[in-house]
């Protein structure tokens, strides 16, 4: 009795972690509305989504306008696949408005970039490959939810990358402090992450995402939790602007923030492999580059952790195309590139449970 529980079980898990991993169609899915249908309904029941009887209409023929898309783009050669994800039965628009974190009308709202210094310029000798998921200075992909706060979580992936290589200690940190709190940005309705490294300093530091955790919302500031940071930061300095080099070897140092346009179709549906896609440079999404390598036919890579949750992309990444002619950088990856600095091991005295 005992093994057969087991091996039920284990065909259930097994089940669930195929069910997980993706929603696959074929071309028999795309023969007439009633296959599309059925494929529509499997795909709600994947993702739980609800709809009522009118919204649903409108929702499929979204659905299979996206499914058309995503076939034909997977029956060229390119380097990159897409899929049926959570955002199937959005328009494009609609998912720009979504998650867009607007980096680019922020800039405009605040004026030019902050002059800093640029600590790894004289930085030689640079590895072909980087890692910083390896180097144990990445904490698991999170998920923005529906709230324009990417600026927050590719602020908080730079604060994590250097406090665990100064202190060697990996801390997941608050996102929702960052959202609630910073007022120079604009919580859901987006933000950048200069602005947000200017506040950490200010403010003494960031507490833990487990002391203020995140809801994907805009919340009054809790300014108990505020007052309990956890991790502090001597500044911030800016990777010289559509340098891709230059970002190299900040990246050889630690992990960076960076916006990039993240608002095309071929993104919103990437599923795997190196991103050459078509992309303008209205940056719109704030990521963060945790590395950098070559394909085995020799396609340059950025590794970019996003805030879209692990069903997205490569379990939560993307590989965007490194070395394109255009000196922005593929999607503007190189025009609004920074990251923290930290000097020292120091960190402010956790707080006790009393004082929270």
């Amino acid at each position: 009795m005992r093994l057969g529980r087991v091996i039920l079980i284990s065909l259930f898990l097994a089940m669930v972690f195929c069910l997980a991993k993706s929603l696959e169609f074929t071309e028999k899915d795309l023969v007439s509305d009633e296959r599309l249908w059925d494929l529509y309904e499997k795909w709600r029941s994947h993702h739980t989504v609800s709809r009522d009887l009118t919204e649903k209409q409108k929702r499929f023929n979204v659905f299979k306008a996206n499914v058309q898309h995503i076939h034909e783009e997977n029956q060229m050669d390119k380097p990159y696949k897409l899929k049926l994800n959570k955002f199937a039965d959005m328009t494009n628009h609609e998912f720009r408005n979504f998650y867009s974190s607007k980096i680019k009308h922020y800039r405009m709202l605040h004026g030019d970039r902050a002059t800093t210094g640029f600590m790894h310029a004289k930085t030689e000798n640079l590895p072909e490959s980087v890692d910083w998921r390896k180097q144990g200075a990445v904490t698991g992909v999170k998920n923005q939810g529906r709230c324009g706060s990417c600026w927050a979580f590719s602020t908080v992936v730079g604060l994590e990358g250097i406090n665990k290589i100064k202190t060697g200690n990996l801390v997941s940190l608050s996102e929702q402090e960052l959202v609630d709190c910073e007022k120079d940005n604009e919580g859901c309705n987006g933000g950048y992450m200069e602005k947000a490294y200017e506040f950490v300093k200010k403010h003494g530091g960031l507490t833990t995402e487990n002391i203020y955790p995140y809801k994907a919302r805009d919340q009054f500031c809790d300014a108990v939790k505020m007052n309990a940071p956890v991790v502090m930061i001597d500044g911030h300095e800016n990777v010289p602007e559509n340098d891709e080099d230059a970002l190299m070897k900040a990246v050889a140092n630690q992990p960076v923030s960076v916006g990039i346009d993240a608002g095309g179709t071929n993104m919103q549906f990437y599923s795997e492999g190196v991103y050459t896609g078509r992309c303008g440079t209205e940056l719109d999404h704030g990521v963060a580059v945790v590395g950098y390598g070559t394909t085995s036919d020799g396609t340059k890579y950025w590794t970019v952790k996003n805030s879209w949750g692990q069903e997205w992309g490569e379990q939560g990444y993307i590989r965007m195309q490194r070395g394109v002619d255009a000196k922005e950088g593929l999607c503007g990856i190189a025009m609004e590139a920074t990251y923290p600095i930290k000097l020292s091991p120091d960190n402010p005295k956790p707080p006790s449970k009393d004082e929270l």
